[in-house]
């Protein structure tokens, strides 16, 4: 396996570098594309989405672009999730909205018509339209920023390296699963989920696979019995749940599947600068929201090296923009770096010689103390765009 890993690799070098070469030679068209300009204003006033049954309230929203501040309020039953989705691509997204509590989600909007979703993944899904506004047309009058080439062309290297790593940790879990081996799927369950969350901030843009390989069940009609619920939970589920793994053979085969398609897409995106921050700092502040006070991975309890992972991820994407920081806003840097430090160390303190803790033995403050450090975090990450000119 060594000796194909190597030329894949080095072909995958080659071919980046020249794309980064022709963005260069190409010059400001791909700039004036994708970086935005300087002192941009922010909607002010809020557009309420109530969610209550199999709908939204309202079920057809027409706002004008830019960015925009959506108020989303769950009178249901079940915890929500609430998507705008581009296609198959999320463009943004809030989870694990409560009953009776409404969470708020800002969007950086272009022109085009959008789908959201209502409540219960399986429940028909409303539009939103977003018509042409002053704002938009600042956004394509952006200025060349070639500093930014070098980073995203390694983030993009990053990208697809992670997205193979993904498929052959898969592979190998996978195959665990298929031939019944119930103690080693178990042990090769944590890389595919690692792996999974390295690239996790740009593979929740791809709506359709992110729910297939990292769907949670109580996002279900019929939770762990629905035909929807699959992917990595579905496994983790019969692993270290029911303690079935032939049950779960069929899974084993679409999640595979799954993680392949996904490294395809991922092949083919052309993010623009503002995405990996951006990213970055959504991913963090649902983890600080939402899956550190209920927890993510519920049978395996490995949620401490998912987390970890997940931090790693996003301190990857800081290091790259760190350079341009530095000289742009140094005290900012100093901030995002002391805060990454922090989580980390807390993290650090829950790992033992085989590993982390089970997540069962975080108390609720524990849980209080970690999810502020990483909201802390997602806050000053969310601040850099601004800093580097992005926003």
């Amino acid at each position: 396996m060594s000796g194909s890993a190597g030329p894949s690799k080095r072909g995958m070098r080659l071919a980046l570098a020249a794309a980064a070469l022709l963005v260069l030679v190409a010059g400001a068209a791909f700039y004036y594309a994708s970086l935005a300009t300087r002192g941009r204003t922010m909607a002010a006033d809020e557009i309420t989405v109530t969610i209550a049954g199999k709908a939204c309230d309202p079920n057809e929203l027409t706002v004008p672009a830019g960015r925009r501040i959506f108020r989303i309020v769950n009178q249901s039953d079940r915890a929500v999730e609430w998507e705008i989705l581009d296609g198959v691509m999320v463009v943004a997204e809030r989870e694990n909205i409560a009953p009776g509590i409404s969470q708020t989600l800002t969007a950086k909007l272009v022109p085009g018509t959008y789908e959201i979703t209502c409540g219960l993944l399986s429940n028909p899904r409303g539009t939103l339209t977003v018509t042409d506004s002053a704002e938009a047309a600042a956004e394509a009058a952006r200025p060349p920023m070639t500093s930014f080439i070098g980073p995203m062309a390694q983030y993009q290297l990053d990208l697809v390296l992670g997205a193979q790593a993904f498929v052959e940790a898969t592979r190998s879990f996978t195959d665990a699963v298929k031939a019944g081996d119930l103690e080693q799927a178990r042990q090769l369950y944590l890389p595919a989920r690692i792996a999974y969350a390295k690239i996790e901030p740009t593979a929740a843009r791809f709506g359709d696979l992110a729910t297939a390989i990292d769907g949670q069940a109580e996002y279900f009609e019929k939770r762990e019995r629905d035909p929807g619920f699959k992917g990595l939970h579905r496994l983790e589920h019969a692993l270290f749940a029911a303690g079935d793994p032939a049950a779960a053979a069929a899974a084993a085969d679409a999640l595979l599947a799954d993680a392949t398609e996904l490294q395809a897409r991922i092949a083919k995106l052309q993010p623009a600068p503002e995405q990996p921050l951006a990213a970055t700092s959504a991913l963090l502040a649902s983890v600080a929201q939402a899956r550190v006070a209920h927890g993510a991975d519920h049978y395996a309890l490995s949620d401490l090296p998912v987390f970890a992972a997940e931090i790693d991820g996003g301190g990857r994407v800081i290091e790259l923009f760190r350079p341009l920081l530095s000289k742009a806003n140094p005290a900012l840097m100093t901030e995002v770096s002391e805060r990454l430090a922090a989580v980390q160390a807390t993290l650090e303190g829950y790992q033992q010689q085989d590993g982390y803790v089970a997540y069962d033995r975080l108390d609720e403050a524990a849980r209080a103390t970690l999810a502020k450090q990483i909201q802390d975090l997602a806050d000053s990450v969310a601040k850099m765009n601004a800093a580097l000119g992005l926003e």
